[in-house]
């Protein structure tokens, strides 16, 4: 089947030599990127994310599914956006690296579930015992990892098809 398929052609032609990049304001830098990336997905579901929270931990009910729904669809549309907007500021800025950089500015918002559900583990939860501790972190951690390639898979996606679109219409 994929012989079938004619073979995709670059619009402009590439140079084997990497090109070099300028400096760059600090703004710029992976980290901070990757650092504010993940503050606007994080506060979309910042609120939920303590309801679910009780519900796991807490035996308290979580009716509020069609809710939920709609903070997955924003937690979604935020994490394109944030990728969006970062990695176009990353090309002005003529830095040709985007594609970790799209998966982790907005993946980094999985560290601010983790240092949140410390947060909650501190204040609200009143375990005492080793093997429960490690239950919840436990659980805590594969949350955290599912959390960080959901939301960097997202931001990726997004401007991947924001480039395709770009590419296809600077072709004709």
């Amino acid at each position: 089947m994929a012989f079938r398929a004619p073979a995709l052609e670059v619009p402009t032609k590439t140079n084997v030599i990497p090109r070099e990049i300028p400096l760059q304001p600090w703004y710029s830098h992976p980290i901070v990127c990757v650092l504010l990336g993940g503050i606007l997905p994080f506060s979309a579901i910042f609120i939920e994310l303590y309801f679910i929270l009780s519900s796991i931990w807490l035996d308290q009910i979580y009716y509020l599914f069609g809710f939920l729904a709609l903070v997955f669809i924003v937690l979604a549309i935020a994490c394109s956006e944030v990728s969006i907007v970062l990695c176009y500021i990353q090309l002005c800025g003529e830095d040709w690296r985007w594609w970790w950089r799209s998966f982790l500015s907005v993946g980094a918002s999985a560290l601010y579930l983790f240092l949140y559900s410390i947060f909650y583990f501190c204040t609200r939860l009143q375990i005492t015992h080793s093997y429960s501790i490690a239950l919840y972190f436990g659980y805590t951690t594969i949350i955290t990892i599912f959390f960080f390639t959901f939301s960097g898979s997202i931001g990726f996606l997004g401007f991947l098809l924001v480039r395709e679109e770009d590419l296809c219409f600077n072709q004709g």
